[in-house]
């Protein structure tokens, strides 16, 4: 299952880096890639929802579904 969630604040590559390492830190996820350019993160896998919002926002970005 692929899920894309709003993601601000990125402003560079390692940027994109801790939020595809705050959520691959997820149970259920498979793989995640940063894009912050579209202010977006693409998840694969079976998380719920809130929990990788969380994730991010616990690695200092902002987030929503």
């Amino acid at each position: 299952m692929s899920t894309t969630i709003t993601v601000t604040g990125m402003t560079c590559e390692h940027c994109e880096g801790r939020v595809e390492e705050a959520l691959a830190g997820v149970a259920g996820v498979t793989d995640a890639t940063a894009d912050r350019e579209a202010d977006s993160a693409t998840i694969e896998g079976e998380a719920d929802i809130d929990t990788l919002v969380a994730a991010v926002e616990e690695a200092g970005y902002d987030a929503s579904a």
